[in-house]
């Protein structure tokens, strides 16, 4: 099918347009490519390292912010999070790596379950968040290693109140970094993730050490507790009411799942029953689950009894950065660099790991609804759409850690309450009622902490609101920019079908389009002479057309022709589409290129506005047929006498 030629690209604009987005190649295949072997991949334990950039690096403020939240308390509520990460969490993400073995998440569960508009509507809303969780991801991230920097001894007094500057040069680097082209290495998430989680183990062991040679320190806490709480009752229910401003902690399943294309499963894998990467993402989840959930366990207990309470507010010395200062304290300044260098790499990677997520999760939708300019195909326009929007939320939470705890929160525990709410409804499904029972439980609880979280720092939702906006926005008004773009991927004719096509060759090619109602003999005939009349055309050489809309939301898709003769007499190509226009077009166009012929088709007018018409073509696919079919050839075919020929009467 012909497009519209354009004049070649300035350089520039060569380059910014220059493919997908790297981080997006073998996602997405085209509709004819051979499937990658399923068994192609890493091995789960490496793969796990992708996760743990962006799931083990909240140690490095996760303990802070939990000592902020719940005081003396935290290491009661750390158990309760630990709770729901094993009991709840990791259970609906075992489930989510079954029901959606190739990568595309707790999202895709639920676009699956929605048809038409409302399902496209809910996944941008789901969007929105989604975009909240890995944007906060990068600022938090980046605001967290300038506070490494800033409070470390040898660095002080140079870059003491320089967070906000340091913060947005580790975003800017970030996106430099995607500018020039970046593939997310596992063998460095690797090497990260071993060396700072074997740093950690040093800290939480020294930390031990000390606990148990100052034994007054446990005895200190425990009293103060009693006396704060009373009864071990009370600790608990303060616990579960605090308990969602600790949410931090179940970060990392997401992208779990997210990463599960790089697993390399079994040899005997398929691409439809991929046992091996399914059983072994189970085994990924499972074990970043349990290694997080303990030092989640002993840091909060270490940080909570041998840091004073003054250090952990705003300006003290472990806001931030809890592990660091007792890494500081106990082992030495050189010991405590080593480790703030560690955690500043592994929260940079965190960042890249979001940053190539957002990459990622656009791509696989938006383009798919029409809903993204043709420039968000590319990833360096993207990366500096992204790299601003960071820009901007860094300033507006002036590069606090504290701050963004609450927007991350809130965007993580949206996915989570949705994917519970998908494995739900999939295990009633299935029929499985024990599951159904029990996910429903977790999706209860999940949406309590959600709102709770929600109440408590309704920053989250807001700045989440505020991409749902936008995705909303921006998608609609692409698809607004797009509406007559040829979107037919592929025409398909059936033998039937061919015939009718070659026969037609030799003379005139005439189509009639008809909107199909009882379909009986009196409705062709009646047809036939309408157009004969309108037209004042002879003769009854004509092919009907008729145009069934499936799920008008859609954008692309391929175009199957059926041919048929109803009556022993007329000659039927029957199509399914999204937009009838769009169908007719493809049609149109494929017979052309086909023949060499130029084809006729024959049109009546709509009655009605035409701004009412076209609202039902931009949101139904029909409306006023015969212009926009001619508006679709047009833009679609420049050279106007190769362009078939549309009549109407």
């Amino acid at each position: 099918m012909a497009t519209t030629e354009h004049p070649p690209p300035s350089r520039l604009r060569a380059w910014m347009l220059q493919g997908l987005s790297d981080m997006g190649k073998g996602v997405q295949q085209a509709p004819h490519a051979e499937p990658e072997p399923a068994h192609k991949g890493q091995r789960w334990y490496r793969v796990m390292c992708l996760t743990g950039v962006d799931y083990f690096s909240t140690l490095g403020y996760q303990p802070g912010i939990a000592a902020l939240a719940a005081g003396l308390l935290s290491p009661v509520a750390t158990v309760v999070l630990v709770i729901v990460t094993l009991a709840g969490a990791l259970p609906v993400y075992r489930r989510v790596a079954e029901e959606s073995p190739h990568g595309e998440g707790s999202i895709a569960m639920l676009e699956r379950l929605l048809s038409f508009w409302k399902g496209k509507l809910f996944v941008l809303t789901l969007l929105g968040f989604a975009a909240t969780d890995f944007l906060i991801t990068i600022t938090l991230s980046a605001a967290d290693a300038a506070t490494h920097m800033v409070e470390n001894p040898h660095l002080t007094s140079v870059l003491h109140g320089q967070q906000m500057i340091i913060t947005l040069v580790l975003v800017a680097l970030l996106g430099a970094v995607f500018l020039k082209g970046f593939l997310e290495a596992i063998g460095v998430a690797v090497a990260l993730v071993v060396a700072y989680l074997a740093l950690n183990a040093v800290v939480v062991v020294v930390g031990l050490w000390h606990v148990a040679t100052e034994g007054h320190v446990v005895t200190d806490w425990s009293n103060a507790l009693t006396a704060e709480h009373g009864n071990v009752f009370a600790m608990i229910g303060v616990s579960l009411l605090v308990f969602p401003k600790l949410a931090l902690g179940l970060s990392g399943f997401e992208t779990g799942v997210a990463v599960m294309p790089h697993v390399q499963g079994d040899p005997g894998d398929t691409d439809e029953n991929p046992k091996g990467r399914i059983r072994d993402t189970k085994k990924l989840l499972t074990a970043a689950a349990v290694i997080m959930s303990v030092f989640l366990i002993v840091t909060s207990f270490i940080t909570t009894v041998l840091i004073p309470e003054k250090e952990f507010k705003s300006g003290g010395q472990a806001n931030g950065r809890a592990l660091a200062y007792l890494s500081h304290e106990y082992l030495g300044n050189a010991f405590g660099t080593v480790y703030d260098i560690s955690t500043i790499a592994i929260l940079w990677f965190a960042g890249a790991s979001a940053m190539a997520g957002l990459l990622n999760l656009m791509p696989r939708y938006l383009p798919r609804y029409g809903m993204a300019p043709h420039w968000a195909r590319a990833v360096r326009p993207m990366v500096i759409v992204f790299t601003l929007i960071a820009f901007l939320v860094t300033w507006i939470f002036d590069a606090n850690v504290d701050a963004q705890g609450g927007a991350y929160a809130t965007g993580v525990l949206v996915l989570m309450s949705s994917a519970a709410i998908a494995v739900t409804i999939a295990a009633r499904r299935a029929q499985q009622r024990g599951w159904t029972i029990a996910f429903g439980v977790v999706s209860a609880v999940l949406l309590y902490v959600t709102g709770a979280n929600v109440v408590e720092r309704p920053d989250g939702v807001k700045i989440g609101a505020c991409f749902i906006a936008g995705i909303i926005l921006v998608s609609l008004l692409s698809r607004l920019a797009r509406a007559f773009e040829l979107r037919v991927t592929h025409v398909e004719l059936d033998d039937m079908a061919e015939r009718f096509i070659r026969d037609m060759s030799s003379r005139k090619i005439r189509f009639i389009a008809n909107e199909p109602d009882q379909r009986d003999k009196a409705e062709y005939r009646d047809k036939i002479q309408q157009i004969r009349e309108d037209n004042d055309i002879p003769g009854e050489d004509f092919v009907f057309v008729e145009v069934t809309v499936t799920d008008p939301s859609e954008f692309e898709a391929g175009l199957k022709v059926r041919g048929e003769v109803l009556h022993n007499r007329y000659r039927v190509l029957t199509l399914e589409s999204s937009s009838i226009p769009n169908a007719l077009a493809a049609l149109l166009l494929h017979v052309r290129d086909s023949t060499g012929c130029t084809p006729h088709m024959y049109f009546e007018w709509t009655e009605g506005s035409p701004f009412a018409n076209f609202l039902r073509f931009f949101l139904f696919g029909q409306g006023e047929v015969a212009p926009v079919t001619r508006e679709v050839l047009r833009e679609a075919e420049p050279d106007r006498p190769r362009r078939p020929r549309v009549h109407t009467g």
